[in-house]
């Protein structure tokens, strides 16, 4: 294959400098043996990108641990951070760096810093006041939610803001800490409809993402729900652990 060059092309490094400040890594660190390093003012953690030649292939590099593991298989190629991967045209380039800024703004624990950042020194002792703070966090988590699924429900395509909903698995008030609660992967970025029925455990997902549906449920109900769904949805190991909380709960209102 093709391997980054160590001497980077002009019209390459324009290239790749135009795509990093355009996805938002825009903390310029350099350039080293042909890899053009970068971070971001909002999100975690550095990428690097390269270039084989004036025309491509393009090479990015990521040292996020979190968003590595969301990335799939990696490229057989020697650089710098944790994994590197290997694109034929620069739009495929320009997708995958607007992906890892928005896993890099959503995975853990970056949402468990910001939240600790805007509620520090917040009282809490009056209901009134933890309200606050847990408004704050669910902003955060939706904001979240938001990056993490490409600001769409995974479910049905809907991508109108106003009609998706941050759903959590295991609910806020029974999560253990602020930790859970803002985990990325406790949550699905649903539309109204969905989380309406997934809040009242109505429906949940089996492992492979496959809607399953409470007797609970009218007729009518569940025809408009499949109606609306694209596809199953894609869950990780992280996301199956909460998941895994919330069809006990659903299998427990079963049998009331």
């Amino acid at each position: 294959m093709t391997a980054p060059s160590t001497r980077i092309h002009p019209l390459a490094q324009v290239q790749l400098e135009q795509a990093v400040w355009q996805n938002g890594w825009r903390i310029d660190d350099g350039v080293v043996s042909g890899w053009v390093q970068r971070r971001s003012h909002s999100a975690p953690g550095a990428i690097w990108v390269a270039a084989g030649s004036a025309h491509g292939p393009w090479f990015l590099a990521i040292d996020h641990a979190g968003v590595v593991g969301e990335f799939g298989s990696p490229a057989e190629t020697a650089g710098p951070g944790l994994a590197r991967y290997k694109f034929e045209n620069l739009h495929d380039l320009h997708a995958a760096l607007s992906r890892a800024y928005d896993l890099a703004k959503a995975l853990p624990d970056d949402p468990l810093r910001r939240f600790e950042a805007e509620t520090r020194g917040r009282p809490r002792s009056t209901e009134a006041e933890r309200l606050v703070v847990q408004r704050v966090g669910q902003d955060i988590f939706r904001d979240a939610l938001m990056h993490f699924w490409g600001g769409r429900c995974p479910l049905t395509g809907i991508d109108d803001p106003a009609l998706l909903r941050a759903s959590h698995m295991k609910p806020w008030a029974a999560c253990a800490t602020d930790a859970e609660r803002l985990d990325v992967y406790n949550g699905l970025l649903l539309s109204a409809l969905w989380d309406a029925a997934f809040d009242r455990y109505l429906v949940t997902f089996s492992s492979g993402g496959v809607p399953r549906y409470s007797p609970a449920l009218s007729d009518g109900a569940r025809a408009i729900l499949e109606a609306h769904v694209e596809a199953p949805l894609t869950f990780s190991e992280q996301h199956l652990i909460y998941l895994g909380e919330h069809r006990r709960i659903f299998r427990n209102s079963l049998e009331r």
